[in-house]
């Protein structure tokens, strides 16, 4: 099957899960390639299979090069250990799942390739080239380009939210989740890539260090019962992966950073991933 057949028959079988981000009302058929509300408004599926849900222009970072360098990164492993700490709080019964700005997909492709194979799974981002990239991936998971305040979804259909590195709307976290679900969300510590901070800002410039304590409080006052998980482990850098790296985080253009590092990027042969990861359950 062609995606986009492929995405015609996700949002067939699954069209309960959309809502229409104009009217706010649930869509109310499929039509060919299109997915139709009751006040006929109307979203057509792309020759990928994926849906274009804004209707603004989008204010996005992360441009196709650094989506690139991000997924040959995490193809080769560098989310793995927060993947795996993810997947174990799932439910061995089928789940229906949201990945919240997926960007190109691969943290949501390694986690449903781990899973038994029958969740019902959607990713989103606000990057089209993001979710052009994540549609490379031959598993069941669906893409969309997606306003994070203003969500597609009707309420209360998804049985875990999943927040990796990602802003958040708490209240429509909130009003999408199921009763009985969870929000797993994922911040970097202090340690988070430390070698490629202390390489470009060595250690007295506003990018030298990381702080997640604002978003950490935040997350504890909508959600004061939550638990926090600490994850930290040393990734080895595949040969010629030094300058993906680079290019995969906003780092490589803040402000204060150092020229000419190519010697020592090249030298480097590991990196720290330090992270907390935030749970709490509906």
């Amino acid at each position: 099957m062609k995606k986009i057949e492929l995405g015609a028959a996700f949002i067939k079988q699954n069209q309960h899960l959309f809502r229409c981000p104009v009217c706010d009302q649930p869509f109310s058929e499929v039509v060919h390639y299109q997915l139709i509300c009751p006040n006929r408004h109307s979203f057509d599926l792309s020759k990928k299979g994926t849906l274009y849900f804004l209707n603004r222009s989008a204010n996005n970072e992360y441009d196709k090069q650094m989506l690139v360098s991000r997924q040959r990164l995490l193809s080769a492993g560098l989310f793995d250990g927060i993947i795996k700490k993810v997947g174990a709080q799932l439910k061995p019964e089928p789940e229906t799942i949201l990945d919240v700005g997926c960007g190109e997909g691969t943290p949501l492709a390694r986690l449903l390739q781990a899973r038994p194979g029958n969740d019902t799974a959607i990713g989103f981002d606000i990057s089209k080239d993001g979710i052009n990239l994540a549609t490379q991936y031959n598993h069941q998971a669906f893409f969309c380009v997606a306003d994070l305040a203003h969500l597609p979804f009707n309420d209360h259909v998804f049985s875990t939210v999943i927040d990796l590195f990602s802003p958040s709307s708490y209240s429509e976290f909130n009003r999408v989740i199921k009763r009985g679900g969870q929000l797993i969300k994922t911040i970097p510590n202090s340690g988070y890539l430390q070698e490629l901070r202390q390489l470009l800002y060595g250690e007295h410039q506003a990018n030298s260090f990381y702080s997640n304590q604002k978003v950490l409080a935040l997350f504890r006052n909508h959600y004061p019962n939550s638990k926090v998980e600490s994850l930290r482990y040393q990734f080895q850098i595949p040969t010629g992966y030094q300058h993906d790296l680079l290019m995969m985080t906003p780092l490589h253009w803040g402000r204060g950073r150092r020229q000419n590092v190519s010697t020592q990027l090249d030298e480097l042969t590991e990196i720290t991933v330090d992270v907390s990861i935030l749970i709490t359950h509906f």
